[in-house]
């Protein structure tokens, strides 16, 4: 669905079944109303635990920049036990700054028209929310898959569900995936946790997608097989040994890893490799060195967006992944069936290199589809999914 599409959310399937109605379609306003909320800036606060490394912080950085244009903004922190060994991240900390914000520490209440919970899977080692939230609707948006390939879940969702529903003192709880594999994961969960925290709250019926600004690179004209990858140095992020040796090949000119900890201590590592630990290069002056973004992760774990996609594509490469992760990009990366296993991944590469003006077509047609994920579509989106909503009163408030 296009961003700036209408937007109609479903009542909740288990009360509608049984003859009611509940979810955004019952809290709909009318148009007196609907004209009265415009008049004013929508307030939204964010809560989020700022230690997040990778994607979840840098989602949210690009969020607070496309959101605080149209709204007034409250940045909270969440200071759960995953993360207690780590400081505030960067990126986030800088969009804070940069949006004259305060990050908010240890308020006991947090009100306001509606709160946005980052990746609730942050709150697994937790036996509390000790901020009280007080909202009309609150977003829990779904960063960390809910369910592993094979069904299995991927973190306690009725334990961090929760918490948060204990917290809450809500007009309307919902559920926000960010990618159709995502949403997929989110549905099948809610199907199967009967009586479960959040097994029936509402699903928000569009993604609530990472945000792309990010400077667009010309491809090159003489693509090479040049091919890279980076990402956080997590199990989860990378295939057995077996499979990255055939996505990364002696045969190729070059081979660069970036986050690659775990393989510069592996003795079995080729030694054409080129391995870089995370964080020892920017990830723009990494992407220069590659014409061929290549990524696969671990068989057993699933990307849930894919940022690190998003940022190959604006600075001017061919991304090649596996199906599932495709989905959330369509027809701007290549889907490899057979999750660059067999001879299809060097058939592709061969292919690009052999036609450079079909590699730049390719590249520019992918930077263009990137426009979706951009702030202002995001910015639409988002409220939209508020008017929709509508004005939800609560007693809380």
């Amino acid at each position: 669905m296009p961003p700036d599409a209408p937007i109609e959310l479903p009542a909740d399937r288990a009360f509608e079944a049984a003859g009611g109605t509940v979810g955004l379609a019952a809290n709909v306003p009318g148009p007196a109303l609907r004209s009265s909320r415009r008049r004013r800036r929508a307030e939204i606060a964010i809560l989020v635990d700022p230690r997040f490394p990778g994607g979840t912080a840098g989602a949210v950085a690009a969020e607070i920049a496309a959101l605080a244009p149209h709204a007034a903004i409250e940045v909270h922190a969440l200071r759960t036990r995953m993360f207690r060994e780590r400081g505030t991240n960067a990126k986030l900390a800088a969009a804070i700054e940069a949006h004259g914000l305060t990050l908010i520490e240890d308020a006991p209440v947090i009100r306001a028209e509606t709160i946005v919970l980052h990746n609730p899977s942050c709150l697994k080692r937790d036996s509390a929310l000790h901020q009280r939230l007080s909202c009309a609707r609150a977003f829990v948006v779904c960063h960390e898959n809910f369910l592993r390939p094979g069904g299995s879940e991927g973190f306690d969702v009725g334990h961090c569900l929760g918490l948060i529903d204990a917290a809450l003192a809500c007009g309307l709880p919902l559920l926000a995936p960010i990618s159709p594999w995502n949403r997929d994961g989110v549905l099948a969960w809610q199907a199967r946790a009967d009586g479960a925290p959040g097994a029936d709250w509402p699903v928000t019926p569009v993604d609530w997608f990472n945000v792309i600004d990010l400077p667009v690179r010309a491809p090159s004209g003489t693509p090479r097989d040049r091919r890279g990858r980076h990402s956080r140095p997590g199990f989860e992020k990378f295939p057995p040994l077996d499979r990255l040796r055939a996505q990364f090949p002696a045969e190729a000119e070059a081979c660069v890893i970036l986050g690659a900890d775990n393989l510069i201590a592996d003795p079995e590592s080729p030694r054409h490799w080129r391995l870089l630990p995370f964080g020892a290069m920017e990830p723009a002056h990494f992407l220069a060195e590659i014409d061929f973004f290549v990524y696969f992760t671990n068989p057993l774990w699933q990307e849930s967006f894919g940022r690190v996609i998003a940022e190959a594509i604006a600075a001017g490469k061919v991304v090649i992944t596996d199906p599932v992760t495709a989905s959330a990009f369509g027809p701007a990366v290549v889907a490899d069936a057979e999750n660059g296993q067999s001879g299809n991944l060097a058939r592709v590469i061969e292919g690009f290199i052999a036609d450079p003006a079909g590699y730049q077509a390719f590249v520019r047609d992918a930077q263009a589809r990137l426009a979706r994920f951009r702030p202002d579509a995001f910015a639409r989106q988002t409220m939209s999914l508020l008017e929709t909503s509508g004005e939800v009163t609560h007693a809380a408030l």
